[in-house]
């Protein structure tokens, strides 16, 4: 396949993107409010944040370009004795990775595991997909360091590790069981059946060393706050090894974080929601823990717990609402984001919002029972 391929399946991929039509218009439309000098807009991005996404996104497809995703699905789907238990499997690694990887990285390594895994045995994808986006929601809210939110809150707090965690755990053990419950209830019984012989797919074994060799090296570098640095090493190894990896990148999802950084902050920056922040009563935590979860569904549940921040200290009650919040609209959560574009369908989003959102009303019910009413 020519560069001129891969890049004319790329813009076609961008001319196609819905969501990301959205944000531009979203974008026209703030520009205009606010007044801002398209100068301005660099410093609204987050440039750390896109660049770690960015070496994610390379090193994802140069292990899934490699074949060994396939090669492990293979041997999974020799274990997994029906549909319901390839997807309780898959959940539940989701939701677990989540915990140490964070809610983004635990992604980058199941959504993949779970495409080669569908196109081995027919299973329903999307639904997949979706589940695995919910688990990670779940899941990340347990730890610290499971979500960048919780990273945020626990510097805020200056609680220690294991009081952070036990604070969350009566949400994510409800949340988890629930999830794992709908999970049995959604997927069918029925033996799975291998319907693509391994042998067709070889196996890269040097794209694989390379990428699996840089995975470590660009994890701990970009925790140094060196990712600009790190991305730009992986993107010319993975150049040298296989380019064509590169053009295979959804360099979409990239311009989507990009223009939600700049349109969320141009949002929040309107006096009129400034306004209604200071006119929600902030200080109550009842008023706080709706707010929590109603802004996650407008901003993200990120920037939500950041702007939140500034009218309340009360973190036990801001943790439990932005997580909440991760549910719902799929903006709640850039995980969701993340999760949905690496769907092959492109309408997932629906499906998505079939089960999110009565895990959001669910989850804001719990939220309020452990928090007000015991």
């Amino acid at each position: 396949m020519g560069f001129k391929t891969l890049l004319g399946r790329a813009w076609l991929g961008l001319r196609e993107d819905t969501f990301l039509q959205i944000l531009l218009l979203a974008l026209v439309g703030l520009s205009l409010l606010t007044r801002t000098p398209l100068n301005a807009y660099s410093g609204l991005v987050d440039w750390p944040t896109i660049a770690a996404l960015t070496g994610l996104l390379a090193l994802t497809k140069g292990v899934e370009s490699s074949g060994a995703l396939y090669r492990v699905g293979h041997w999974l789907v020799g274990y997994m004795t029906s549909e319901r238990a390839a997807a309780l499997c898959l959940v539940t690694a989701a939701a677990v990775l989540s915990t140490v990887l964070t809610n983004d990285v635990a992604l980058f390594v199941i959504v993949p595991l779970t495409l080669g895994i569908c196109r081995i045995t027919p299973l329903p994808t999307t639904r997949l997909v979706v589940f695995e986006a919910l688990a990670v929601n779940a899941g990340s809210a347990l730890t610290p360091i499971g979500n960048p939110q919780n990273l945020f809150l626990w510097q805020l707090s200056g609680q220690s590790f294991g009081q952070f965690v036990w604070h969350m755990l009566p949400l994510v053990a409800i949340l988890m069981l629930l999830l794992l419950a709908v999970t049995a209830a959604a997927f069918s019984g029925r033996a799975l059946q291998t319907s693509d012989p391994e042998s067709e797919h070889p196996l890269d074994r040097r794209l694989l060393g390379v990428s699996l060799l840089l995975y470590p090296v660009f994890l701990v570098l970009t925790d140094m706050h060196y990712a600009p640095w790190a991305l730009l090493a992986v993107l010319l190894c993975l150049c040298l090894v296989r380019w064509r990896v590169l053009a295979q990148i959804d360099w979409g999802l990239l311009l989507v974080f990009v223009l939600m950084f700049i349109d969320l902050r141009l949002l929040v920056g309107l006096d009129l929601v400034q306004h209604a922040l200071n006119g929600w009563g902030l200080a109550q935590p009842l008023h706080l823990f709706w707010a929590g979860i109603a802004s996650s569904q407008i901003v993200s549940n990120v920037p939500a717990a950041i702007a939140l921040a500034e009218f309340s200290k009360d973190w036990k009650v801001l943790a439990y609402a932005v997580n909440i919040g991760g549910f719902g609209l799929m903006v709640g959560s850039l995980a969701n984001l993340i999760a949905l574009r690496m769907a092959p369908d492109k309408r997932a989003w629906l499906s998505f919002h079939v089960w999110s959102i009565p895990f959001l009303v669910v989850g804001a019910g719990i939220g309020w029972v452990l928090l007000f009413a015991i």
